[in-house]
């Protein structure tokens, strides 16, 4: 049975905020990131009848959000010859896990730290720290095996570090 419109809108008022957050830090710009995020939406909607919530665990909409969302990121990186998130990095946690740099502002500095971040890295850190997936869903969505998320998580905070210390930022 295909989401109701009502259970969709649900969807759309807890997790789009989120979602957003995380096009912003894989594409750059708002404007573009919030284009990816309506996309995405879009094509949550289009494709309802295909959802089951039942082989979904918690946090199972944001999962098959966030996997629409990176396919539409992916589409428009190749349509402009960019090499994207095929092993994704994502970094936002240079403080630890009780301290997101990324919460209330989307500074150009914090961008630049995150573009310095490989792609894999980057990805695989905005997903778990700004898309608040499990490390597990985070696999699953790219593929590959629980430890290399956890690797790539774990690098990407270390190198977000060295850059904040090298800027003469604090990390705490």
């Amino acid at each position: 049975m295909p989401l109701s419109q009502v259970k969709f809108n649900r969807m759309v008022d807890e997790h789009g905020p989120t979602l957003f957050r995380v096009a912003y830090r894989m594409v750059g710009d708002r404007h573009e990131a919030e284009d990816v995020v309506q996309d995405t939406f879009r094509s949550a909607w289009q494709s309802r009848s295909g959802y089951q919530p039942a082989k979904h665990r918690s946090g199972g909409e944001r999962a098959w959000l966030s996997s629409i969302l990176r396919r539409r990121i992916v589409d428009r990186w190749r349509k402009r010859g960019i090499n994207g998130l095929i092993g994704g990095e994502l970094m936002l946690d240079v403080e630890g896990a009780t301290s997101d740099p990324l919460a209330n502002d989307y500074t150009d500095e914090m961008q630049s730290a995150l573009n310095r971040l490989a792609t894999e890295l980057r990805e695989s850190l905005l997903l778990v720290v700004v898309g608040e997936l499990t490390h597990q869903e985070v696999a699953h969505l790219l593929g590959v095996p629980l430890g290399t998320v956890l690797s790539r998580v774990c690098r990407a905070r270390e190198k977000l570090r060295e850059y904040w210390l090298a800027a003469g930022k604090s990390t705490g």
